[in-house]
């Protein structure tokens, strides 16, 4: 079943994929209400950790990503406010035992988050190992028990079928977003990844662009071409510099 629906999805792009915007106007509102504002830098501190949500709460953004051992910190940090707490599963590598992030998921949950990014097995995804790859991803579905789960398929690594592939099992397994990168490797998201993305998932799931992410015209782009969500670390200074440019 699964590759026969990856097979369907590469003769469709054949046959009628188009390059092209799917959002005509993207406002400073949009922008905010996207962004994750991110800090998984392994030597981030507490006090980074407290800034990161400061910096969320002030500009009005959508939420944080956090490494799990912060997401206590950061869910009493955001209490009263609709702030996330985004946080990591299989970070970064997405290589860990497919019960190692259950695990991590469930424990995530239980410790404060409301969302968590989980990294696809790379490996077994270029091996075509598409019965894996579904199990690994539908684990994490399940032990999220119906909170939101994105899936991160790191398309710096991967071909066109392994991008179109990553979507197709990951929508079939049941998560939510497909999201582009760690931020990890040697590129981040483009507009390019994000449009295939949005075209091969549809309407039943959501993009996550993440990784390169620094200007508001970035964000604006990535918000057009079919990402619903941004992950980056300059999430405060893109608003202030479209609140300069666009603001009243």
């Amino acid at each position: 079943m699964l590759e026969y629906k990856i097979e369907e999805a590469i003769v469709r792009y054949r046959e009628s994929y188009e390059f092209k915007p799917y959002k005509d106007k993207i406002s400073l509102e949009d922008v905010k209400g996207a962004i994750e504002h991110t800090n998984l830098k392994p030597f981030a501190t507490p006090d980074d950790i407290v800034k990161l949500c400061s910096e969320a709460k002030e500009y009005g953004l959508y939420g944080v990503c956090v490494n799990p051992c912060y997401v206590p910190l950061a869910e009493r940090e955001l209490e009263g406010t609709d702030v996330k707490v985004v946080t990591v599963v299989g970070f970064p590598l997405g290589a860990n035992e497919t019960r190692v992030k259950a695990q991590e998921a469930f424990f995530a949950f239980e410790s404060g988050a409301d969302e968590v990014d989980m990294v696809i097995n790379i490996g077994m995804l270029k091996a075509k190992e598409w019965e894996y790859v579904y199990d690994d991803i539908r684990s994490v579905v399940e032990a999220a028990r119906g909170k939101t789960v994105k899936v991160i398929i790191e398309t710096c690594y991967l071909d066109l079928e392994e991008k179109m592939a990553a979507c197709v099992i990951s929508k079939i397994a049941g998560a939510h977003y497909v999201k582009t990168s760690t931020g990890f490797g040697p590129k981040g998201a483009t507009v390019e990844d994000v449009h295939l993305m949005k075209w091969i998932v549809g309407e039943d799931m959501k993009v996550k662009a993440a990784g390169g992410i620094r200007s508001y015209e970035d964000a604006v782009k990535m918000l057009m071409y079919g990402a619903e969500k941004i992950g980056t670390s300059s999430g405060h200074k893109i608003v202030l510099e479209g609140e300069e440019k666009y603001g009243d």
